[in-house]
This record gives C-alpha cells, structure tokens and sequence, in this order.
C-alpha cells in the first residue's frame, strides 16, 4: 500500500466517492447503481464499485486500483467500467472521471453524433462534444473509443449508454457533467423553437481568449484546440 501521506489522500477520495455517488443521484445524472466516479491518488485509482447503490455505499465499499487493474483496497467488486477510467488517465492529466447516465444525453446519443456549440459553454469540453460509437459497457472497445476523443477533449458523450467527463478536481468534474447535462437540454429545446444558430470556431475561440485574460474559474479548464 502507499505511504501514509498517501493513504490520507486516498481515505479523502474514499469519502468525496461516497458523497458525490450521492448527488449522482439527487442530481438524476444516475438512476440506481449506473454510472461512476472516480479520482487519481499517484499512480493509484480510487473508484466507486459495482452493483451497490450510491445510497448503500460506504467507505470501505470503495475500491483502490493500481493503472492496470489490480485492486488494492475495497471490500467490494470494482466498477466494471474501470478499464475506460484508467485508459483516460494513462492518456490525459485527468485527476478525476464522473460517468453519467442522464436522460438528456442518452437520448441525444441516439440521433446525434455530437453536441454542438449552442451556448459558449461548451468550451470547457472543446468547440463540440462527440458522440462515440455503441460498444458494449466495460468492453476494451468502449474503453478505446472514449479515450480517443477524450484527448482532445474533456467529455465524450457514449452512444446508447451515457457521458464521460474529466477534470482536475472531482468538484470542478461534477459540475462540469452538470453543465454537460445542461447544454443537452438547451439544444433539445432550441429544436422545439427550429433551427438553433451555432457558435462558429472563431466565436468560441475569442470566448476562450477572454477566459483565460479574465482568468474565470469556473470554466478554466478550456480545451486549446489544434
């Protein structure tokens, strides 16, 4: 096991896990045991487990893995979307993944292939959201997939299946997937008014200009695009 400065931070995570699995719920980003969340501690993954209810779960449910998969820590089974947590944490500086399974973006998974850029939002994922090809869950495949897109972007939204997004922190994570959820919606309902207008790359490019002059810190984390 880590150093004890190591094993303090890894209990913090435990705990964050614990709560916010919670708020997956309260928040309807999750329905019963779906989704998951997880946070990086060194070369460790602190991650929620399979098959127990966000209300149900307690510290000691909450499963320690080291990158390539084997568990440390935790009385109960790893989630078995680890191999997708870990692909994006090899691949990015993610320090913590929320996975969602909300209505809004699962049913636009289904008849779009990318969010777009209905609000200047959305800079804090990249200038879209993509949409990534059906694979089945915990399959190498979806791993593969969402950590293809995920390097250049901070979300990635799961055909017939939910959202992934990355962050710095599991705080600034959760509310990111909340403003993912919330742009989902906005798109739905300019469809019911007609056509909405998208932001073009010049306009999200001067938004992410004058983030960075203004240093806001809600939205940061702006993706440079290439």
């Amino acid at each position: 096991m880590p150093s004890t400065h190591d094993e303090a931070a890894i209990e913090t995570a435990r705990r964050d896990l614990v709560t916010y699995g919670v708020r997956l719920l309260t928040d309807r980003l999750a329905l019963g045991t779906s989704g998951n969340l997880s946070i990086r501690v060194g070369d460790l993954i602190v991650i929620t487990p399979s098959s127990i209810s966000y209300l149900e779960t307690t510290v000691d449910d909450i499963c320690v893995m080291t990158l390539d998969g084997e568990q440390v820590a935790g009385r109960a089974a790893v989630s078995s979307e680890w191999p997708m947590h870990s692909g994006i944490y090899l691949a990015t500086d993610a320090q913590a993944i929320v996975h969602t399974h909300s209505e809004e973006l699962v049913a636009l998974s289904l008849v779009r292939d990318e969010l777009p850029a209905v609000h200047y939002n959305i800079v804090a994922f990249g200038h879209t959201v993509p949409v990534v090809g059906y694979t089945r869950f915990g399959s190498d495949g979806l791993a593969s997939g969402t950590v293809a897109v995920m390097q250049d972007h901070n979300a990635a939204i799961l055909q017939n299946h939910g959202a992934v997004v990355r962050g710095k922190t599991l705080t600034q994570t959760y509310e990111h997937a909340l403003l993912l959820e919330w742009l989902a919606r906005v798109y739905r309902k300019s469809l019911d008014y007609g056509s909405p207008r998208i932001l073009s790359d010049d306009e999200l490019s001067e938004v992410e200009s004058e983030i960075r002059r203004r240093r806001y810190g809600g939205l940061a984390n702006v993706k440079e695009q290439p």
